[in-house]
């Protein structure tokens, strides 16, 4: 079996306080392939020479960021690898991981609560993905969030810019006490305060395409970057890991999304580092 391995490990200091991985994993898709490709897509646009890596907190992530690059293996391989991987990183210091769809965050989130048994989830997206199975698969990119709340890995999950929620979902999150806020409800003051460690799971397609046309769902009436970045600011509780999912660079048009992203993983990185 091919082993799992990092590389193109970039360290800028020692004393690194945010830990970034890649997880080029698609198999749990549904629609169309290539969010795989994404974690490199999204770190050109991260490093790009066209902007800098100073967020908006003032934090210059050049001194606090270490690259730990992508998960290798096969697409199975590596599926069944992150949890392993990602507890193998949890140490004192939080980590951003970069998929892939979103199937990648159940086995991210069993690592997480062994670390955090009180741990919630603030989670944007334009999909519920509370899917008891999708197509015959409960593994899917579309059931995640049904994997982690029956499993007791979160003890609170909060769901931001939900406009595709059908009976089955609402049913599922009147099931597990899913605080489902839809794009219909949404309010720029709405606030969001945690007692427990915060985990941050952004789908791309939570934004509205015009400014992430590069998903493979896309969903018009969404979020706006800025949006989503006043709630990561305004946030009150201490985050401690998040990831960016469901980002198709074979989609995207002049790396809009990709650079959308970027701006994301910085401000996300910076909440982090104030925490």
């Amino acid at each position: 079996m091919e082993m799992i391995s990092f590389h193109n490990d970039r360290i800028f200091e020692m004393n690194n306080k945010v830990i970034l991985i890649g997880i080029p994993f698609d198999a749990h898709s549904s629609f169309l392939p290539g969010t795989a490709l994404a974690p490199q897509a999204i770190r050109k646009a991260f490093y790009s020479e066209s902007s800098n890596l100073w967020t908006e907190n003032n934090f210059d992530l050049h001194l606090v960021i270490r690259d730990a690059g992508d998960m290798e293996g096969s697409q199975q391989e590596i599926f069944h690898s992150i949890e392993a991987h990602t507890a193998s990183l949890l140490k004192d210091e939080p980590l951003i991981s970069l998929g892939g769809d979103h199937s990648i965050t159940f086995p991210i989130m069993q690592a997480f609560h062994k670390k955090y048994p009180r741990i919630s989830i603030l989670h944007f997206d334009a999909h519920p993905d509370l899917y008891h199975d999708f197509e015959g698969n409960p593994y899917s990119h579309a059931s995640p969030f049904a994997r982690i709340m029956e499993n007791g890995l979160a003890e609170r999950l909060v769901q931001i810019g939900i406009r595709t929620a059908n009976p089955h979902q609402r049913e599922q999150a009147n099931k597990f006490g899913v605080e489902m806020i839809e794009m219909k409800d949404f309010r720029n003051d709405l606030q969001f305060s945690f007692d427990t460690p915060v985990y941050i799971s952004v789908d791309t397609d939570g934004l509205d395409p015009a400014y992430a046309p590069g998903v493979s769902h896309p969903e018009g009436g969404g979020l706006t970057t800025r949006e989503v970045v006043r709630i990561i600011h305004s946030l009150q509780g201490t985050v401690v890991g998040a990831d960016i999912v469901e980002m198709n660079p074979t989609r995207d048009v002049g790396e809009i999304t990709a650079a959308a992203c970027a701006k994301i993983l910085k401000e996300i990185a910076g909440k982090m580092l104030s925490n």
